[in-house]
């Protein structure tokens, strides 16, 4: 009984059975880490972009959640209406580390003056290990776990539109539209006389973000932003966020995932080229009596700017 009940909780962490969980990773600063879940991003910013974002989820919990990504896209072409650019996820969450390295293409088409509308492609590997000897196993013969490691190598493939002007901004995206099978155990046996069936497998996470900038004086902007995460079997996320820029400098921001967590945010343009923001979560559910919360650290850095092609400094 307890290795089928050992059984069933590594299989609820990995997503695995036919309900289905949410499998790709969240992040606070979503609008600052845009590429990772829409290709179309690749190249907006009309600068050589590189970002990286830690993120610690629910600490104090022992095998939570630790995140890390790392994208970089700049425009290319000879009239720059195409984006290029490369996105590194690595995510931790107990005996799995799932890592995936895709390569991202946008391609662009002015709408007005200000406003453009992109279409991207995302494509690359992802690759999911299981290491079973950093579980407490009851029974050390049963046969579910003799190879102290599972690997799982698949391809992935991605796409998003995003439309932006100066001021506004909407994408929606879906980052793998394959369903690969990580795991495929037939039948767990022996849990009060139920059978059943089991599947790791990545399901589709449709993504859509939108936000809108408002000139509140020369010295203050402000920005409602918004990211809806859905996945078959799992609660709709819905995130929600006001976020000021002061004097084009200091970002202060609040957030409220719903039925999940509060936010605070705090970003800070160093120079004209790096950008350093930090976030908190501190959970609605009763995660919180057990854990201290999350925090997230992104830092952007920016080359070769081309500042006629932004009409105002741009907050997304």
């Amino acid at each position: 009984m307890k290795h089928s009940y050992l059984a069933i909780i590594i299989l609820v962490l990995l997503g695995t059975f036919s309900s289905n969980a949410q499998q790709d990773p969240q992040y606070t600063q979503y609008m600052y880490n845009t590429q990772v879940v829409n290709p179309a991003y690749a190249g907006s910013r009309d600068a050589l972009n590189f970002g990286l974002l830690l993120r610690s989820q629910w600490v104090g919990f022992e095998g939570a959640p630790q995140t890390g990504t790392f994208t970089v896209n700049s425009p290319i072409g000879a009239l720059e209406n195409m984006g290029l650019g490369l996105s590194i996820v690595h995510d931790e969450l107990g005996p799995a580390i799932e890592s995936n390295i895709n390569v991202d293409y946008s391609y662009s088409i002015s709408t007005s003056e200000t406003g453009e509308v992109s279409f991207g492609l995302k494509a690359g590997l992802d690759l999911l290990d299981v290491d079973y000897t950093k579980l407490n196993i009851f029974d050390q013969n049963d046969p579910r776990f003799q190879n102290n490691i599972d690997n799982k190598l698949q391809p992935q493939i991605g796409a998003g539109v995003y439309y932006n002007t100066d001021k506004f901004y909407a994408g929606l995206s879906v980052p793998n539209f394959l369903t690969t099978n990580h795991f495929n155990e037939n039948v767990i046996n022996d849990l009060d006389n139920l059978d059943i069936e089991t599947t790791a497998a990545e399901r589709l996470h449709y993504f859509l973000i939108a936000g809108y900038v408002f000139d509140i004086s020369d010295a203050v902007k402000f920005k409602p932003a918004t990211l809806v995460k859905a996945v078959s079997g799992s609660p709709l996320q819905w995130d929600a966020s006001a976020n000021f820029l002061l004097y084009d400098k200091l970002t202060l921001g609040a957030a409220y995932r719903w039925s999940a967590a509060v936010t605070a945010m705090v970003g800070f343009q160093a120079t004209d080229q790096i950008f350093i923001g930090f976030g908190y979560d501190y959970q609605t559910t009763d995660i919180e009596r057990y854990s201290d919360g999350s925090y997230e650290v992104f830092l952007r850095f920016e080359l070769f700017k081309q500042p006629e092609r932004v009409l105002t400094p741009r907050f997304f």
